[in-house]
């Protein structure tokens, strides 16, 4: 049986606990990663944020490369299709923003995304996605950055592509690589293949990270010993639970894992959510930010239809310590949820959205196609 890591390392940096916090829109924002960092060790990745937009200096973008104050490691995932913006957005980040790692996304499934060739799409284009990353190692390597990649098994069952990815990813220079157990048309539906996580360990000598159907902290080490991955990507898993990574870091140390919080603690815990997104973006805005993780933190637990509907209108702390405090403290964790998937799923696409003549060649050499500046996603 594998050995299960305690620590990840990266290139130059070294993460305490093996385990990364995926991407996601509208999610991982500063608040969000400061919360998760509170609980436990791990390496707490940004937004998904477009190389173009930051080239071109796009506002909203500038915007979301904000960072806590406690935020030592400043982790940045990019988006992109154009190797030439790829390596200027990645010299922007280590020279000009301090970022001790970046994570370049080949995995996103969402049709905006895989209609320009990018995300999920690209690595089909075996020489482009060698060209990016290429670009990306150059870029990072004056400033010793480690730069990691994140795809997925391929476009479909038919068209597979995660093990050439892991071949050009280490001969380009790539630190690590994340692979997610599903398909772009899978989307987020289905079970997650763990088999094809192993078999990429296998294929490369470079550090794999896998991704999907991580619940509890004990999938996570599940995971490890049945691929040997280096460590694990955590998305979905982490929505309305922070406290997931207490339990992760926990786990991969040998020790027992956290007992489950009562609805109290559950409480303390979105006030401290709300608070910190309202110190990052002010509190009207802040609380309003608060209201699509109410639904995540609650399920299961008792409160009612009323309440619910008023905590999905909060727009400020008072309000928001008025209606917490007609939950129930003492109400235990629902155990039946344990397990089970959160956050989107839906069912798979009928077809990956591509650009015309995309499957007739697997080279690509510049043949990339010019972005949006505002895709902001995760995969």
């Amino acid at each position: 049986m594998t050995v299960v890591p305690d620590s990840l390392t990266l290139g130059s940096l070294r993460v305490d606990t093996p385990v990364v916090l995926a991407p996601m829109a509208g999610i991982t924002n500063a608040a969000y990663r400061r919360l998760c960092a509170e609980q436990g060790a791990g390496l707490y990745v940004s937004e998904m944020i477009t190389s173009r937009g930051l080239v071109e200096g796009d506002e909203v973008t500038r915007k979301m490369l904000t960072f806590d104050d406690l935020e030592t490691v400043r982790s940045v995932q990019l988006y992109g299709t154009d190797p030439v913006y790829i390596g200027k957005a990645v010299e922007i980040l280590c020279a000009e923003h301090g970022v001790a790692h970046v994570d370049l996304n080949f995995g996103c499934p969402v049709p905006k995304v895989t209609r320009k060739g990018g995300g999920g799409a690209l690595p089909w284009k075996r020489g482009l996605l060698a060209e990016v990353l290429e670009h990306a190692v150059a870029a990072a390597t004056p400033y010793d950055v480690p730069v990691t990649m994140k795809t997925r098994k391929g476009l479909d069952d038919d068209h597979l592509t995660y093990l050439d990815a892991g071949r050009i990813a280490q001969e380009s220079g790539v630190a690590a690589i994340a692979l997610h157990g599903r398909t772009v048309q899978q989307a987020y539906s289905g079970e997650a293949d763990w088999d094809a996580i192993a078999a990429l360990v296998d294929h490369v000598d470079i550090p794999v990270l896998g991704n999907g159907d991580i619940w509890e902290a004990a999938d996570a080490v599940r995971m490890v010993e049945q691929t040997g991955a280096a460590g694990v990507v955590v998305g979905r898993g982490c929505l309305g639970r922070p406290w997931l990574f207490r339990d992760l870091a926990a786990a991969f140390h040998g020790e027992d894992v956290a007992t489950l919080p009562v609805l109290g603690e559950v409480k303390a815990m979105m006030r401290r959510h709300a608070e910190l997104l309202s110190e990052h973006m002010g509190e009207e805005r802040g609380c309003k930010e608060f209201r699509k993780h109410i639904t995540w933190y609650l399920k299961g637990f008792p409160a009612g239809g009323e309440l619910r509907h008023q905590l999905a209108l909060v727009d400020s702390l008072a309000s928001l310590d008025a209606l917490l405090a007609g939950l129930d403290d003492a109400a235990p964790f629902p155990e039946r949820e344990l397990g089970t998937p959160r956050g989107r799923q839906g069912a798979p696409r009928k077809k990956v959205v591509l650009p015309d003549g995309w499957l007739d060649d697997t080279d690509g050499r510049g043949a990339h196609l010019r972005e949006d500046v505002d895709e902001t996603t995760g995969g």
